[in-house]
């Protein structure tokens, strides 16, 4: 059976091992700014990241604003700089330290909707969707009433786009965006932006939605949300194994083979509207920030995480992260390391498929070997409250491995039992 999505979008050589880390700028640090943000920079590749994801940058809408600050996903300029968080010298600035420690800068991009006083809503009036009646609209059915919505069919409405984000790469020499609600755009559109950013660098670019298409000839990851849901839904109660299954199922047939998936227990929405990981994922956290790294896909992290966060952090007000040392912190520096040097981990087409290891609990323990042929990782996870003896019965798992968390060496055949906590994993290398 032949893959029935065909992908030419060719990844930037550098996304090949690389983590994401997202920053909100405005509670990353307590001045909030890129200033502040860019001193942070050597203790985030020491963290492992390789890919910087700044949240939307622009100065934000007034008219309408939520909160006192309003939201960032609500665009005044597409041309400027906040001045919440700086120049437009402090993002190249940013990114050129960036570079210098060999990580990548994707800004956020925000095209399918504007603030009400954006400049483009009374000089081009035309490039916006109307309503029923004729007004100006936000996008329909959502509370997002401090926006209003574009519209792709209108002429001089893609090249207008298309033009400010080349605008990014060749000012300010970012390496590609993360693209707000990309479902909500056409998707010729950004091929078209895909065609015209690669004509100045390789670009990576991420969509936040989860549709195959999108990796054929535009994007080079896509949002893992039904990855997210599933894990949520086992840890608390109810969903089991099987459940998660059917993602890897769909992610390894329906979609190519080259396609990165972003894997996530957080990010801004994640936090901020629907609760902390630890609210999310309880005592099942650690389990899923596991499968998040050496399972098929791209981990990312959001700001705050590595500290353990446990707020949930205000939108749209300051908030500032509260740093700390925290076992978190080097759960996830141990983890991205072993990212960075197992091939078998590595992204898309670079690393290695899964293979399902069967075991004597199916329902509660997901087992899976991964294999590059010059290295190798054997996972088993307890997605379950209940410690469990399990038995490997069936997969390639034969081998002396090396156990990740105590360095302890062991050999593996058909018919080993491993013992596993409630929620408890292994990870085992060779």
């Amino acid at each position: 059976m032949t893959n029935p999505t065909r992908q030419t979008v060719v990844h930037p050589a550098w996304s090949r091992d690389a983590v994401i880390y997202q920053v909100n700028t405005r509670q990353f640090t307590p001045e909030g700014t890129l200033a502040a943000a860019r001193d942070q920079l050597p203790r985030l590749a020491g963290l492992g990241a390789r890919i910087v994801w700044l949240m939307p940058i622009h100065e934000i809408g007034e008219v309408n604003r939520k909160g006192s600050l309003g939201s960032p996903y609500a665009v005044k300029d597409y041309y400027s700089v906040s001045s919440e968080l700086g120049t437009l010298a402090d993002l190249r600035a940013f990114v050129d330290d960036a570079h210098e420690l060999g990580l990548k800068v994707i800004l956020d991009w925000v095209a399918n909707h504007t603030a009400w006083d954006n400049p483009l809503a009374t000089e081009r009036p035309e490039l916006y969707s109307r309503s029923w009646d004729g007004e100006l609209t936000p996008t329909p059915w959502w509370d997002w009433d401090d926006i209003i919505d574009l519209d792709y069919s209108a002429p001089g409405m893609r090249e207008y786009m298309r033009d400010a984000m080349v605008h990014w790469v060749r000012e300010a020499d970012v390496d590609g965006f993360r693209c707000d609600v990309a479902g909500f755009v056409p998707t010729d559109f950004w091929e078209d932006v895909r065609d015209a950013l690669e004509q100045i660098k390789p670009v990576f670019m991420l969509a936040e939605w989860e549709s195959r298409e999108l990796h054929e000839k535009a994007f080079d990851m896509t949002y893992a949300w039904s990855w997210n849901s599933t894990m949520h839904e086992i840890a608390h109660g109810k969903a089991d194994v099987e459940a998660l299954r059917v993602y890897y199922a769909w992610n390894d047939r329906a979609y190519p083979r080259e396609a990165i998936r972003m894997l996530f227990v957080s990010n801004h929405d994640k936090n901020s509207w629907e609760g902390t990981e630890f609210e999310q994922f309880g005592e099942a956290l650690e389990a899923a920030v596991v499968l998040s790294v050496v399972s098929d896909g791209m981990p990312l992290i959001y700001n705050g995480q590595e500290a353990g966060n446990e707020r949930r952090l205000e939108f749209f007000e300051r908030d500032p992260i509260t740093w700390r040392e925290h076992p978190m912190g080097e759960l996830y520096r141990r983890l991205f390391a072993l990212k960075r040097e197992t091939r078998a981990l590595h992204n898309g087409a670079w690393g290695a498929p899964m293979i399902e290891v069967r075991t004597s609990d199916p329902n509660q323990v997901l087992a899976f070997v991964r294999d590059s042929g010059q290295d190798a990782v054997l996972a088993v996870v307890n997605l379950s409250a209940v410690a469990r003896e399990v038995e490997l019965r069936r997969g390639p798992v034969a081998g002396t491995w090396r156990d990740l968390a105590t360095g302890e060496e062991l050999d593996v055949a058909p018919g080993t039992t491993l013992t596993l906590a409630a929620w408890g994993w292994r990870v085992l290398t060779r």
